[in-house]
């Protein structure tokens, strides 16, 4: 026996797969800018945003650690930026491992 497709139940498909297909695009949107930047030095940030996180590599933390310096706080003068030192995230291989 074969089902007949109403166009309303078509519809009602296309529109699933189009919230399903928005809601992946989000996601990817949302995880895409999670890679914070490194910079050899504080002055070449540059133009900071609200909420940007960017790492500074400049030896002013102490070992095993970098600065943070992120957009906190909107002011009448601009973007106002603080920082910490947080723990040196490795990336790459782990140490003694050949390869």
């Amino acid at each position: 026996m074969k089902r007949d497709i109403t166009p309303a139940m078509k519809t009602l498909s296309i529109k699933r797969c189009s919230i399903m297909l928005l809601g992946g695009f989000a996601l990817f949107a949302l995880t895409a800018p999670a890679t914070a930047q490194t910079v050899s030095r504080e002055q070449d940030i540059g133009t900071l945003r609200l909420g940007q996180r960017i790492r500074v590599d400049d030896g002013t933390c102490p070992a095993g650690q970098v600065k943070e310096v992120s957009g906190t706080k909107m002011t009448s003068t601009g973007i106002m930026a603080s920082r910490k030192c947080i723990p040196r995230v490795h990336t790459g291989k782990m140490p003694g491992v050949k390869g």
